[in-house]
């Protein structure tokens, strides 16, 4: 599997604030020994809180990774939960990653016989636990993997961890927001400190559709 390197960087993706308005360091009760890593300190009703200089240090290195792909179409961005599916689906149209949404479909990259086979290069996740069957396909090929794991995930067969809250309308909505601005600066698309058409809100889940569900 590959390797990622991590580096030291300045300043923010996003004002601080911005994360913790979205609540993308709000992490849950348990913290796996993968994850420990990344918990800045537990709250007083035992939630542990994502230390957010790790947190913006890893979407700069993913980033990066992401935007080196010389066919983005081979990168696959999956969200079998619904409230990834449409920040999953701004972000490939943004950039040109596949989006598989809602159900991963079983072969996709170890079964060359079936019709949807993808020769994807790389597997990004929005959950290690809802996205398994992804990580074991990608297992089987040797793909690289990243994904956004919460404190409480196992981090098994993922090359890079991108602690935060995975489960949340507005902090998918925002990581993905700020993966889709950065890939497209890097690649040139948009100006070096340009900013996407939308705005975070834009790649949300619908909040209508979210109360149904709820």
């Amino acid at each position: 599997m590959a390797e990622f390197s991590v580096s030291s960087s300045k300043g923010y993706l996003v004002p601080p604030s911005d994360y913790v308005n979205a609540g993308v360091h709000i992490g849950t009760k348990v913290a796996t020994k993968e994850m420990k890593e990344f918990v800045k300190l537990q709250a007083a009703d035992g939630l542990n809180l994502i230390d957010v200089d790790k947190l913006d240090l890893r979407l700069r290195i993913a980033a990066k990774a992401l935007a080196r792909q010389s066919e983005p179409s081979k990168g696959v961005i999956v969200s079998s939960k619904e409230y990834g599916a449409k920040p999953v689906e701004k972000f490939v149209g943004y950039t040109g990653f596949k989006a598989v949404v809602r159900r991963f479909p079983p072969g996709m990259f170890s079964n060359p016989r079936v019709k949807y086979h993808w020769p994807a290069t790389m597997l990004f996740v929005a959950d290690p636990k809802v996205d398994e069957k992804a990580i074991v396909e990608a297992s089987l090929v040797r793909l690289p993997v990243i994904a956004l794991c919460d404190t409480d995930n196992s981090c098994s067969d993922v090359d890079l961890i991108i602690p935060a809250n995975n489960k949340g309308r507005k902090s998918l909505a925002l990581i993905f927001w700020i993966l889709a601005r950065e890939v497209c600066r890097i690649r040139g698309t948009i100006p070096p400190n340009g900013d996407l058409p939308e705005q975070p809100s834009a790649f949300e889940y619908p909040v209508e559709e979210a109360e149904v569900e709820g």
